[in-house]
């Protein structure tokens, strides 16, 4: 196995991003990963409109995510970033309803490349997400992964923010139950030196 390293996305990294997810098919059904964004126009259009929505939300500052890499190739990838920059969770109705307090950070997707999976990269890429949470300052960090009571039920490729046993391996505990098969697993992270 490679030794993977860890990269944020930024507008200098955006073209790792853009190939994995090109070679990925458009993450699912083409979304570029701008569903938890704010709603507007582009969401609802071509992937093409999406891509470009994508790269200016990084080029603002305001699209965040841990991209890992064997060598030179982006091969996966966590989203994450403020209940602002992320408003559009999945099962947003139920959330709320038993919400205390927004977090700080979310994480919303978790991506592995098809012919890197089984490799451990999901919780490689949340590990690498939580390590840039605590270079911005750290807090309470929330994911929504699948419950799958320990048992996989469903094929990983649809497990899009992977799954509470590998939250609760990366030092996430438990909150609540989300919807659907989901549950909502929170972290606090302390800011690292020098953040």
């Amino acid at each position: 196995m490679s030794d993977f390293t860890i990269k944020a996305l930024t507008s200098e990294t955006f073209g790792d991003f853009a190939a994995l997810v090109e070679r990925n098919g458009g993450m699912f059904a083409g979304c570029w990963c701008t569903k938890f964004h704010p709603d507007c126009a582009e969401k609802d259009q071509s992937r093409e409109a999406r891509r470009a929505l994508k790269q200016r939300l990084v080029a603002d500052g305001i699209a965040h995510a841990a991209l890992v890499y064997d060598d030179d190739r982006a091969v996966a990838w966590a989203e994450y970033g403020s209940p602002e920059e992320l408003p559009d969770i999945q099962h947003r109705k139920e959330y709320l309803a038993t919400a205390e307090r927004l977090p700080d950070y979310r994480v919303t997707c978790i991506l592995v490349e098809r012919g890197h999976r089984g490799q451990g990269l999901a919780a490689i890429a949340l590990r690498g997400a939580v390590e840039l949470i605590a270079q911005a300052g750290g807090g309470v960090v929330e994911g929504y992964p699948h419950d799958t009571g320990g048992i996989r039920k469903k094929n990983s490729s649809f497990l899009y923010n992977g799954t509470r046993t590998m939250y609760e391996r990366e030092g996430f505990t438990y909150d609540r139950p989300k919807g659907q098969g989901n549950c909502v697993m929170v972290r606090r992270v302390a800011p690292s030196a020098g953040a």
